[in-house]
């Protein structure tokens, strides 16, 4: 979960780096497309059959992912790198919203259910605090919008969690996890340039070499990031892998202030401690609630 933490934040910085010479719609197809060859060639290397009997699963899987990928991969364009990392990072505490509206519905529909956790409930109100801090002094008026699709994405990151832990549940092995949602991504960023070069008659353009370069390095990284994170959730106690899992922000904070010169503040510094705090709080005390 480390590594993945590791190469999750590189793939933020070519992201970045990328989105001054080309648009989302570029980045997602060239991300889909660079992990989908990847796989497809470890699955013929090593004989792994992709052939699925869940589709629909992978579909509403991917549905979930590619869009949280989008809105992130816009924001991460259009943010400092760790406070768009920090955003989608609140997938967890947006899994606690989650299961507390669960549990208010069943209340409603007098369906037996378990108590809501305080702790739950006070982990949500955390990480909302820490939402407010970190957009505060990093988000400038013109901004508003990115943060709110940053905030978007981490709701929909934890939508695409559950999708995969009933994948898991499934059988579904983590190389075609990882495959299906590639080869959405890629048609999902083909049509979104289509719509961007063709509708808007915003012609092509071809990158620079460089840019070709941190396309590639998108599409590595992500792949190999998402193949650890899946073994690590297979092999490691699934909260403490969580709970590890919020070391990104810290490698995209670092990053951010290395490479791009972005500004230090101490709200945001105290934002994001309470947003990993909030994190790994709701992760335990959500577990009561499964």
């Amino acid at each position: 979960m480390v590594l993945a933490t590791v190469l999750f934040a590189g793939m933020g910085v070519c992201v970045k780096l990328a989105s001054s010479e080309v648009t989302t719609a570029e980045v997602v197809f060239f991300r889909g497309l660079v992990g989908a060859i990847m796989i497809g060639a470890l699955a013929w290397r090593q004989r792994l059959p992709l052939r699925t009997k869940v589709l629909r699963q992978h579909f509403w899987r991917s549905v979930a992912g590619v869009s949280a990928l989008s809105l992130w991969f816009y924001t991460i364009g259009h943010l400092p790198l760790a406070t768009a990392v920090t955003l989608n990072y609140m997938s967890s505490v947006w899994m606690g919203v989650f299961l507390i509206t669960l549990q208010l519905w069943r209340r409603w529909r007098k369906v037996p259910h378990r108590a809501i956790a305080p702790a739950l409930l006070v982990a949500v109100l955390v990480g909302f605090i820490g939402v407010a801090l970190v957009l505060r002094p990093t988000i400038q008026r013109e901004q508003w919008l990115a943060g709110l699709l940053g905030l978007i994405s981490g709701g929909l990151s934890a939508w695409a969690y559950l999708q995969v832990a009933s994948l898991g549940r499934s059988g579904e092995p983590e190389h075609r996890v990882v495959f299906y949602f590639s080869a959405f991504g890629t048609l999902a960023g083909l049509a979104l340039m289509g719509i961007v070069h063709l509708g808007n008659e915003q012609p092509w353009a071809s990158p620079s070499l460089a840019t070709w370069g941190w396309l590639l390095g998108i599409g590595v990284f992500a792949t190999l990031a998402q193949l650890a994170m899946t073994r690590a959730y297979a092999l490691g106690q699934p909260l403490a892998m969580a709970s590890l899992q919020y070391l990104g922000i810290v490698h995209a904070f670092v990053l951010g202030v290395w490479l791009f010169g972005e500004p230090v503040h101490l709200l945001s510094i105290v934002g994001t401690a309470l947003i990993v705090l909030a994190g790994v709080w709701a992760s335990r005390s959500a577990s009561s609630l499964r």
